[in-house]
């Protein structure tokens, strides 16, 4: 059976060591490995309820120390007929081993710089958040030494018949040594993804330089659609943002824009901006959420299981004053409704909650 997985492991990635279906032989009994079904990936998607938190994993993978890209981009593009959301940064890009824990379940490097913490630290918030937006991500990455490329794709592992998670993942070295056990990941993500060659994967490689010499693109696509089979999010009715289309249907004066605008959404992301994000074509303005607020408090919070660790949480009030108008306005007056949102944000989140005062 391990004479069998390391053929396996030849052509294809298996997730991670611990996924695999080898075995752990103490003196006396086999201890078997945990195994991880391809289902998993779209069960642990649903911990995002909402698009745009999906979004924003993405967008901390980039906005975080071990990566500092200075830019990222995100986007809507065609790929062979089908709706895709690409997002690419101009960051440190990827080794191969680090790719391959990206790609896997758990892995997570990150460490806090002097004046900079970061946002993700458990190892799930690509896999939760690519296949939350799309059934199937590819991501291509560049560092000054190697290109690679790796696909998380759950049409790729039903086509397949896939009994755990396979992740294909070739890499192309700059001196020109390429990983020779590459072949079989290949094949699959020429069958598999958008790209049908080398050539169209080199494409996008190299599409990262125009942000940088270094940097990483992630394009994902089967995009989730409504019941009416629409894709989630509006492309059409403004060309520089990217919209939910559920929530658009049912915007008011006092639904805030943040709700169904991307744009909005990103612009109030972080606490403390490091990163600028552009969104088709045009760049996001940043505000400064904790410096527009009425009565505005300050706290300390500093969970009892880390003793070491103490954020601080800014609490506000936002009140927009809306003035309805019947439709018999000179007859029978108007009424007036005050909402207030209040605003907790935390490092790069925030929540939002509504109230109607009469």
């Amino acid at each position: 059976m391990l004479n069998n997985l390391q053929n396996v492991n030849k052509n294809i990635l298996v997730l991670n060591e611990i996924f695999s279906i080898s075995c752990f032989f103490s003196n006396q009994h086999p201890i078997l490995f945990m195994q991880i079904s391809p289902k998993f990936l779209h069960a642990n998607s649903t911990s995002h309820t909402w698009p745009f938190s999906a979004i924003a994993e993405l967008i901390d993978n980039s906005y975080d120390p071990d990566v500092r890209a200075r830019q990222i981009w995100i986007d809507w593009t065609r790929i062979r007929g089908l709706d895709c959301l690409s997002f690419m940064d101009n960051g440190e890009g990827l080794t191969r081993a680090r790719l391959h824990k990206m790609l896997s379940f758990g892995f997570s490097e990150k460490k806090a710089t002097k004046s900079h913490i970061p946002v993700g630290v458990y190892g799930n918030g690509f896999k939760s958040g690519s296949m939350r937006l799309g059934k199937d991500a590819i991501v291509f990455t560049k560092t000054r030494d190697t290109m690679s490329v790796g696909l998380l794709s759950q049409s790729y592992l039903e086509a397949i018949g896939a009994q755990r998670v396979l992740v294909p993942m070739i890499t192309f070295r700059r001196d020109g040594h390429n990983h020779v056990a590459d072949g079989g990941s290949l094949r699959a993500i020429l069958t598999h993804s958008l790209f049908n060659s080398e050539k169209e994967l080199f494409a996008e490689l190299r599409a990262i330089s125009a942000a940088g010499p270094t940097g990483t693109r992630i394009i994902i696509w089967n995009l989730r659609t409504t019941t009416n089979g629409e894709t989630e999010f509006d492309f059409d009715t403004d060309k520089y943002d990217i919209l939910i289309r559920a929530n658009i249907s049912d915007k008011s004066n006092m639904t805030p824009e943040s709700e169904y605008s991307l744009r909005a959404y990103c612009s109030i992301l972080y606490l403390k901006p490091r990163m600028q994000i552009i969104i088709r074509g045009q760049r996001v303005k940043s505000q400064l959420i904790s410096k527009s607020l009425a009565h505005i408090a300050q706290d300390n919070y500093r969970p009892s299981f880390l003793v070491s660790l103490q954020n601080i949480l800014f609490f506000g009030v936002h009140t927009h004053i809306t003035l309805l108008l019947s439709q018999h306005f000179l007859t029978q007056g108007s009424e007036q409704t005050r909402t207030h949102h209040f605003w907790i944000q935390h490092q790069k989140q925030r929540a939002l909650w509504d109230y109607d005062v009469p």
